[in-house]
């Protein structure tokens, strides 16, 4: 039986906390942020915590290996 492969593209774009939760940048970030409200662009920095249905399919295309 082969091994499950991570998927890579998942793997550069979420990190998995200690419990198992998915963590992610927040979109918007990168450019044009003159245009956003500083309140909003406040609110983007860091990382943020992945819903819980979508975490799971995160943690099952990264097949463990999270960094």
């Amino acid at each position: 039986m082969p091994k499950m492969k991570t998927h890579k593209a998942t793997k550069k774009r979420f990190r998995l906390t200690a419990t198992g939760k998915a963590r992610h940048r927040c979109a918007g970030t990168s450019h044009l942020a003159f245009r956003k409200s500083k309140k909003r662009r406040r609110n983007l920095r860091g990382t943020k915590i992945v819903d819980g249905v979508e975490a799971k399919r995160i943690r099952e295309s990264l097949a463990g290996n999270s960094y």
